[in-house]
């Protein structure tokens, strides 16, 4: 599972939320992560769209706009509306679906749970920090898990994040290689977004 190659969709999107979070560098935090979420919620949404899904990632980002245009409509507090509420069908009713019951042997939730997963696991080895915060701000907004679920795994993304800048400081006050802290760092970083990923599908299994 962590070691798959990121599908061209992943890698699109992931491209385009990493831009965002870089332009946003200047945002108050709450602000900051609002605007994260907004947008990939909005990206969830338009992928799983009943009435008219977009599968090509790419003319979702056009209808989004440049990053720095995001950003700068949020520095005035004012996000195009269709990205706060997108015009979308609301998902069709459990009957029209088979009962809503998950096959045995599947996993519950949709193109937004498994993004958020995908951008905590593969995400963390490809962008650490960016991709597993987007992935968490996305399953944070999810009814699949639950408030425990999701605070261990933030737990664990933010941690390990914490440990592995704690860790570098200390390995460059002793004087170690720089290589082999950066690297020893990206591996504890990487860990927590890969434990938190891990237990979220397996949140997802078991729903």
């Amino acid at each position: 599972m962590t070691s798959a190659p990121l599908a061209h969709t992943d890698v699109v999107v992931l491209d385009y939320l990493a831009a965002l979070w870089a332009q946003s560098d200047d945002l108050s935090p709450e602000l900051r992560d609002d605007l994260m979420s907004t947008v990939a919620d909005y990206i969830a949404m338009r992928r799983t769209s009943p009435s008219s899904p977009l599968d090509d990632p790419a003319e979702i980002i056009s209808r989004l706009g440049p990053p720095e245009a995001l950003v700068a409509a949020a520095r005035r507090g004012s996000l195009p509306p269709h990205i706060r509420m997108p015009a979308l069908v609301p998902p069709p009713s459990p009957a029209a679906t088979g009962g809503g019951a998950v096959a045995r042997g599947a996993t519950a939730g949709g193109a937004a749970e498994h993004t958020a997963i995908g951008l905590m696991t593969a995400g963390a080895l490809v962008l650490p920090g960016v991709a597993p915060v987007a992935g968490m701000l996305l399953a944070s907004g999810s009814p699949h898990w639950t408030p425990a679920q999701k605070a261990t795994a933030w737990f664990l993304t933010l941690g390990s994040g914490a440990a592995a800048f704690a860790f570098l400081m200390l390995l460059a006050a002793a004087g170690s290689g720089a290589a082999a802290a950066v690297l020893f760092c990206y591996m504890i970083a990487a860990g927590g977004s890969l434990a938190a990923g891990w237990r979220l599908y397996d949140g997802l299994r078991r729903a």
